[in-house]
């Protein structure tokens, strides 16, 4: 891993402290924080995977977007593996005893090979763990095999479906586990399906929305800063969502510079509260949709009245091309993270059900630390993981990597309780498996 580096210029010495205090908080709490945890999973089930992009900004530790599809498994430390497959088997043990095969869909990006380096080492990871597993194609007519950059290959089938059930040629499938965000809408294919699907058709982009995501983590963050003792928005961004927004026509610029300033004058306040001397920003970027497409960092709501041609186009689309009207609007959160080379970087945390796999930093040489780093351009170095991020050492100093992977462990687990909560929802609503 190349070398991560504290440096954090435009903070007080009281307020490098701050990161210190929030993780010296976490170890002493984690019998706490732990049994917490516990209760929470066995009301709301985690879904199979999760992956969150976090940001660590000194004083505070909050996380940025949530992924319901991960990729990138590619990018984890491969030294680690046993400890990732102990974490499959531990969530089929839990959720799905006696599970042998399942049928894998992945994004139908086949021209992105280091996506499918991805889905070959998930494959590689669930037959570790005992599985069966078929990687099936929404788009291919007929078997393929692709010849990836790590020298392996990952061959490619097409889909059959008989009625409810849905298969490769000679392989019956007992569970669907999605990797394919749903973007452009459930696929007449997946409709109706016997087969469980994981995660739910729900989860999909054209029906999920990051505000719904994070209302829901927003009430996590301030459950468990009640119980633990401290301020829920330490580790807890504010946002705001603005609908009906066409940025070609320029409809709609009045709720996004209210709700922007809005976002802005609530984080002056807590800056003022705090004593940190740098300037608030906002992320504002799509409400659905993921690969960092449609995002823009601001400073005040101003900036949306006089838009070029260039950053309205830019924002007016997501993923496949998909008009954006639903606007999330999110307190910035600054990073200090970054390589020895200078390198701004954030860190992404990966989950099996409720157990933390590990993760990477996502570096970024052209982008500031008030920037989304999820662009073209980034590049991802794995973080050793191992199991520091299950068990603190209080023999440690707080910011040791047994300590600071702790405390990302904690919150990516917390927007975990949220995604669970958010299927809980799809469930009463009965779109679970629908998606719509």
């Amino acid at each position: 891993m190349t070398e991560v580096i504290r440096d954090i210029p435009f903070l007080a010495t009281d307020r490098v402290e701050a990161l210190l205090d929030i993780e010296r908080h976490l170890i002493a709490e984690q019998s706490t924080i732990e049994r917490w945890f516990r209760g929470q999973w066995q009301r709301t089930p985690p879904p199979f995977y999760a992956s969150v992009d976090l940001r660590n900004a000194g004083f505070k530790l909050a996380p940025v977007d949530t992924n319901l599809f991960s990729a990138g498994f590619n990018n984890l430390n491969p030294e680690f593996s046993a400890l990732y497959v102990s974490a499959i088997q531990h969530y089929l043990n839990q959720y799905h005893p006696g599970l042998e095969r399942v049928l894998l869909i992945p994004e139908n990006h086949t021209r992105n090979l280091f996506y499918l380096e991805s889905v070959a080492r998930l494959r590689e990871l669930l037959e570790l763990a005992g599985l069966d597993v078929r990687v099936g194609s929404l788009i291919l007519e007929d078997r393929t095999v692709y010849d990836l950059p790590s020298g392996g290959q990952l061959l490619l089938e097409p889909l059959c479906r008989d009625d409810g059930r849905l298969s490769t040629t000679g392989f019956d499938a007992q569970v669907i586990l999605l990797n394919n965000d749903l973007s452009g809408g459930v696929p007449e294919i997946l409709a109706g399906l016997e087969q469980p699907i994981l995660p739910p058709l729900a989860a999909g982009w054209r029906n999920r929305r990051k505000s719904q995501h994070f209302t829901h983590y927003r009430a996590v963050a301030q459950e468990l800063a009640e119980v633990i003792g401290i301020d829920p928005w330490l580790i807890d961004p504010v946002f705001r969502r603005c609908q009906g927004i066409d940025f070609m026509r320029s409809e709609g610029r009045e709720c996004l510079v209210a709700n922007v300033d809005a976002v802005l004058e609530i984080t002056r306040e807590r800056y003022a509260h705090y004593g940190i001397r740098q300037r608030p920003f906002v992320i504002v970027k799509a409400d659905a949709g993921t690969y960092g497409m449609g995002v823009m960092t601001a400073y005040s709501g101003e900036e949306f009245l006089d838009l070029n041609r260039k950053e309205r186009t830019r924002m007016a689309k997501s993923k496949e091309g998909l008009p954006v009207s639903d606007v999330f609007i999110q307190e910035g959160v600054y990073t200090f993270e970054q390589t020895a080379q200078e390198a701004v970087a954030e860190p992404v945390v990966y989950m099996i059900g409720q157990q933390v796999l590990g993760g990477f930093y996502r570096v970024h040489t052209e982008r500031g630390r008030d920037e989304n780093l999820n662009a073209p351009g980034a590049h991802f170095e794995p973080m050793a993981f191992g199991q520091t991020c299950v068990v603190p050492c209080r023999k440690s100093p707080p910011d040791a990597p047994v300590n600071r992977y702790y405390a990302y462990g904690v919150i990516a687990r917390l927007t975990l309780v949220a995604a669970a909560r958010e299927m809980a929802d799809w469930r009463r609503q009965g779109t679970l498996e629908t998606g719509q």
